[in-house]
């Protein structure tokens, strides 16, 4: 195994100035710090961390933690997670993955183990785990999820805002009859793109219709199903915000089945841009979330929160806007009779 000793002797300096070199200390001029960094690469170093940490008292460990590991997460989100963590993280920390329901996942924080811990939440059921890891005196910044507990480091987007530019959106298409596919139950993503949703038709003397607030799961069979409900109604919809891109997918086949065009019967609104949402047929029009934004702002705020930890919490909410595609088309119809007691 190649050590730090052998780097010196390659390099022609002391041990003590390869050490500092690849951690980065400011005493070792960057050119030096440079020269180190290709040896090192070159010969293929490893860095000890058990010995390491036994010196510093630290682990050089990065938690992160989702809601769940196998429920309700897509391959993608994983995805643009990583990416935006990785982009902040340097080498010289280890990132571990785990599920906040997974077995024994309470007993296994402690700061021995972490340095620090990023929680990607989606619902107030991570409260415990939150709240046991902020116990445990452990750098912490929660992501994805808003939170109203100032205490606690937090990183997310406006979802609210999103939810009401995709109404903003299909209203400003002439669209009077707006209905909506909803998130899972208990998810704060849920219900802020609900309010957003109805604070658009409010502000546009539209009174909310009961028949037009179908439930969802953020899946995509969840989307089939409540499209096809819609569907069935007298008075159907002619556009359909959904909770997340994978429901508008689900609704999207859901009309393909029973012969309505979209956009030509029924417009179709997303959320989350995922990276599928412009290959659909047709493209889908969405909002953008960016969760590789999310967590590589959120990484770069744990990251001060263990550099100085008793600095108060900062919170922080992303913008989320609207991106056009061809899943919506301008209504050509009469909304008239599809008012109902909405202001003239």
């Amino acid at each position: 195994m190649i050590t730090i000793k052998d780097i010196a002797r390659a390099a022609g300096v002391s041990h003590t100035t390869v050490s500092r070199a690849l951690n980065g200390s400011p005493l070792i001029k960057p050119v030096t710090r440079e020269r180190i960094a290709k040896i090192a690469s070159d010969m293929n170093y490893v860095p000890n961390y058990s010995a390491k940490n036994l010196v510093t008292r630290k682990s050089n460990t990065i938690g992160l933690f989702f809601s769940s590991i196998e429920q309700g997460t897509s391959s993608s989100f994983l995805a643009d997670a990583l990416k935006g963590i990785r982009r902040e993280l340097d080498e010289h920390y280890m990132l571990t993955m785990s599920g906040i329901d997974d077995p024994g996942s309470l007993e296994s924080i402690n700061p021995r183990r972490y340095d620090g811990i990023l929680v990607m939440s989606q619902s107030e059921l991570d409260n415990r785990f939150i709240y046991h890891v902020q116990s445990a005196d452990i750098p912490l910044v929660v992501l994805n999820r808003q939170l109203d507990d100032p205490s606690i480091a937090n990183v997310a987007s406006d979802d609210r805002v999103g939810g009401r530019a995709a109404a903003d959106h299909a209203f400003e298409c002439g669209h009077r009859a707006i209905a909506i596919i909803e998130g899972k139950s208990g998810f704060k993503s849920s219900s802020e793109r609900r309010l957003g949703y109805t604070d658009s038709l409010l502000s546009h003397g539209i009174s909310p219709n009961p028949d037009y607030f179908v439930p969802g799961d953020y899946s995509i069979e969840s989307g089939y199903a409540a499209m096809n409900a819609l569907l069935d109604l007298n008075n159907r919809p002619t556009a359909v915000f959904c909770g997340n891109d994978d429901m508008a997918i689900g609704a999207m086949n859901a009309c393909f089945d029973r012969g309505v065009h979209v956009p030509g019967d029924v417009s179709l609104i997303g959320f989350d841009d995922m990276i599928f949402a412009r290959y659909t047929n047709p493209p889908l029009t969405t909002i953008h979330k960016s969760v590789s934004e999310i967590a590589a702002e959120g990484t770069k705020l744990l990251l001060q929160r263990m550099e100085q930890p008793h600095v108060r919490p900062i919170q922080r909410l992303l913008g989320s806007k609207l991106v056009q595609r061809r899943s919506v088309a301008k209504f050509a119809g009469s909304n008239e009779h599809r008012l109902g007691s909405a202001a003239e």
